[in-house]
């Protein structure tokens, strides 16, 4: 690789044993190279095939905004607001945010009837016992906890129905889309209370060990059964409602803080500015009552003997 004079004399006089004793004279030296690549454009040089070929391109090196350096020419993405203020959060977008549909059903419940369901839903009941035992009242860390759980089995689910369609050269009839949805919605969940609320280190440690055993076993109990793993999500999502259903009690009790609301709920839920924490409680109630019901219908899809393409997916159903 060709090198300008000034980056081969800082090689020459670096090379010295006082140098090569430490590794930050390494980095120094390494940074001294790179930048004498950059700097020298106009000579031919090229490092690791970074130079563009184009004649009327921006040379190697130039930063955006955030200063990440590229040479592929993507610069970020820059939307506003209906109002024409800035937008300012990257993990989602003004389109994708909606209004939260509070006039659910939050009573409905599916009897468990067949052996699936009853292990469907004596397994929800007893995951709920380690947690009610080690959470107790702290609605904000159980709440971060349980939207970890959350947000793996749309993930999982629709990664398996992407990889099924592709093997079988069939479309989902949107299922794929529906349950990243879920799964993208349940996260944003978590952004959200990871504002009002500081997990500390054995509550994030158990985030590791909880995330890895369920990932794991959902994996392998929707590859099994489907309609399993689709129950035992409807029953998580009814223990869900009735946690939140049990967070908003506190707050109205006055037990819990009912401090204003993250900006970043406002925006996602397009709450009014002046919405509080109970605002936001009752949004993320409500989209868990709509992931209940996709589950059990998902669920009831399989019992029937039919599969999920063969019912157009709830899309949007938050």
């Amino acid at each position: 690789m060709m090198m300008s004079g000034l980056g081969f004399t800082r090689l020459a006089s670096s090379c010295t044993p006082r140098y090569l004793s430490t590794a930050t004279a390494w980095r120094t030296l390494s940074n001294d190279i790179v930048s004498d690549c950059i700097m020298a454009p106009s000579a031919g040089v090229r490092c690791n095939s970074t130079a563009p070929l184009g004649g009327d391109k921006q040379a190697v090196g130039a930063k955006d905004d955030k200063g990440i350096v590229s040479y592929w020419g993507l610069d970020p993405t820059k939307v506003s607001k209906e109002d024409g203020a800035p937008w300012k959060w990257t993990c989602f977008r003004p389109w994708e945010a909606y209004s939260a549909d509070l006039s659910i059903d939050l009573k409905k419940h599916h009897a468990p009837t067949t052996l699936l369901d009853k292990m469907a839903y004596w397994t929800v009941k007893t995951l709920r016992w380690p947690t009610d035992l080690f959470f107790q009242r702290r609605y904000g860390c159980r709440a971060m906890m349980l939207e970890t759980v959350a947000a793996v089995p749309g993930m999982v689910g629709g990664m398996l129905l992407h990889c099924k369609s592709l093997r079988r050269f069939e479309n989902s009839g949107g299922w794929i889309k529906a349950l990243l949805e879920e799964a993208e919605n349940e996260r944003m969940h978590l952004m959200t209370f990871m504002e009002v609320s500081d997990p500390i280190w054995y509550d994030r440690a158990l985030v590791f060990a909880v995330q890895g055993v369920f990932f794991n076993a959902y994996f392998l109990g929707y590859i099994i059964s489907p309609k399993f793993a689709h129950r035992v999500v409807g029953y998580l999502e009814e223990e869900a409602i009735h946690s939140y259903t049990e967070f908003l009690k506190e707050l109205d009790n006055g037990n819990i803080e009912n401090v204003p609301a993250p900006p970043i709920a406002i925006d996602y839920w397009r709450l009014p500015p002046n919405s509080t924490l109970r605002d936001v409680v009752l949004a993320v109630r409500a989209d868990e009552a709509h992931h209940r019901d996709v589950n059990h219908f998902a669920s009831d899809i399989h019992d029937q003997g039919r599969q999920l393409k063969e019912a157009p997916a709830p899309l949007g159903y938050h």
